[in-house]
């Protein structure tokens, strides 16, 4: 097999670095610290992590607002840290890559500052200049609950700059073949130093074009096949992970002919997860399931259940967006822009069987699983700290008052009552062979053991209720049967009459009629 396409059955783990693990006793995580912590990475299976932004920042976008794009933040240690980090994570065979955020830099960017202050500097054209601020008017608003338009007028410069995110965050010009080179030299900067490969943040926002909504144009996808073609000529096996929350038929074209992102987040089935789990039915994965188009054999979906922003209800109908904030996010403060801002542990109750099941469909779904730090051991979140910092709080390592993450005072408040370090931690779940934690590495090592789930075929099965997702998973002779029952009551199966191993125990199971308790899951071997 192409060691190239590791990524294809790999399991990813999503870390914010300021919350995992603090070694110089700053109160703020940092590399060393993620470094002390490979090991548990390397017992709970995972094969790859992504790191959040570590580069320098001004921190009003938690690190999304770049300063430097070619060094690391003093907070987090240095380049000789970071160098460390990955030749260890390395000699555990685990990978790391770190986010690429392309689209805009920090209003603070040394470039920004030169573009306002002089037209004629050469780093004015490095961003989107206008005398009005009525071009591009069909281009959405995506921070709806701060920003009222994407031009901000700088007073310094006599003009407006364009911006899809934060007033604090202009757009970087990929107009500007100066552009366009020096994002593949920070690109190789980083790849040089052992990175391997890149989650591009905000992909489909790269370029504008008047009369259209900015938003996955051709000139965008030509520049990422340039990107790509770098790569793959310069860093064969590194990937670039592509975030565009956008609806299927719009995804499609960022893998491709396998020639632009090797992996797409796939976002439309993420929020129809939470749908079929609180409605007890398959109809809402299945209807968006079945409007996925095929990707080249190549590319790759990374799925996933929650991750550093609110649970984005982008891809949804706007009564399904509202069904979805009744349900999961009753209070207004548990809701943020066209999402909702809770981990994945309050949001399905704190309820083990719930929980276990969101998992089951994560990891036999198509695409490379990957999990939000601190979402394996069940931790839950703070909505009293504002904007995204509620989910980003620091990892619970064990039941001391600062919860093994910190020597001090740690930059924001560890949680309390049911979710604090006292009940959910680390320490406490290795011990307990029935933990989550323990659960979840099963299935990791369940999934590692079987192709069919990285590279096999999939397949929907009419099994007499909508209230079990059952699918086939097929590759290369194997086949992998995965009975989700996604209701709050009992429910049979009506299956053909066949034999298989159950994946978990290896026990001999006859399929015919099958009973699955509420929420229960089963991944079959079938045999012949």
């Amino acid at each position: 097999m192409d060691q190239n396409l590791w990524y294809k059955n790999a399991v990813f783990y999503e870390i914010s670095v300021s919350a995992f693990k603090d070694s110089s006793g700053d109160g703020r995580g940092d590399l060393r610290g993620l470094a002390e912590k490979l090991d548990y990475l390397q017992k709970l299976g995972v094969d790859c992590v992504w790191l959040m932004p570590i580069y320098p920042s001004p921190l009003k976008d938690d690190g999304y607002d770049i300063s430097d794009y070619y060094n690391v933040a003093k907070s987090f240690g240095g380049l000789d840290d970071l160098k460390f980090l990955v030749d260890n994570a390395h000699t555990r065979s685990i990978r790391v890559i770190m986010d690429l955020v392309m689209n805009h830099t920090s209003d603070e960017h040394p470039w920004f500052q030169s573009a306002r202050a002089d037209q004629n500097s050469l780093f004015h054209g490095y961003y989107v200049w206008s005398d009005t601020d009525k071009k591009y008017e069909e281009a959405r608003i995506i921070f709806t609950d701060v920003e009222s338009s994407n031009w901000t007028w700088d007073e310094k410069a006599g003009q407006y700059y364009w911006h899809r995110f934060y007033a604090s965050q202009p757009d970087l010009n990929f107009d500007n073949p100066k552009v366009q080179d020096e994002m593949l030299n920070i690109a190789r900067f980083w790849l040089d130093m052992g990175i391997d490969g890149f989650r591009v943040d905000a992909a489909p926002y790269l370029f504008e074009r008047e009369n259209t909504n900015c938003e996955n144009l051709p000139e965008t996808h030509a520049y990422l096949k340039k990107l790509r073609a770098f790569m793959d000529a310069n860093y064969p096996g590194r990937i670039l992970l592509c975030e565009a929350n956008q609806w299927p038929e719009d995804v499609r074209p960022y893998f491709g002919d396998g020639d632009e992102f090797h992996m797409g987040f796939h976002f439309p089935i993420m929020p129809r997860i939470y749908m079929a789990l609180k409605k007890g039915r398959v109809d809402d994965m299945l209807g968006i399931l079945n409007r996925m188009p095929s990707i080249p054999d190549n590319c790759q979906w990374c799925t996933f259940l929650r991750n550093h922003d609110e649970l984005t209800l982008e891809m949804v109908t706007p009564e399904e967006r509202q069904w979805m904030w009744e349900q999961y996010a009753p209070e207004l403060r548990m809701r943020l822009n066209q999402g909702i801002r809770r981990r994945l542990a309050p949001l399905l109750d704190n309820d083990r069987r719930k929980i276990e099941l969101a998992n089951s469909l994560l990891f036999t779904l198509p695409g490379s699983p990957i999990i939000y730090y601190g979402d394996e051991i069940g931790m839950g979140d703070n909505i009293s700290l504002d904007d995204r910092n509620g989910v980003r709080t620091p990892m619970q390592w064990n039941a001391s008052p600062n919860a093994g993450f910190t020597k001090s005072k740690p930059y924001v408040p560890l949680l309390e009552g049911e979710y604090s370090p006292e009940h959910v931690n680390v320490a406490s779940q290795l011990a307990d062979p029935n933990s989550l934690f323990n659960t979840i590495h099963r299935m990791i090592t369940v999934h590692k053991e079987h192709l069919a789930f990285g590279w096999g075929d999939f397949e929907w099965l009419n099994v007499g209720t909508n209230a079990i997702a059952a699918y086939k998973r097929t590759y290369k002779g194997e086949t992998m049967l995965i009975l989700n029952n996604l209701s709050d009551k009992k429910q049979t199966t009506h299956l053909q009459k066949s034999k298989a191993v159950d994946a978990f125990t290896h026990e001999v199971v006859t399929l015919d009629t099958t009973t699955l308790q509420p929420y229960q899951y089963m991944w079959l071997i079938l045999k012949d």
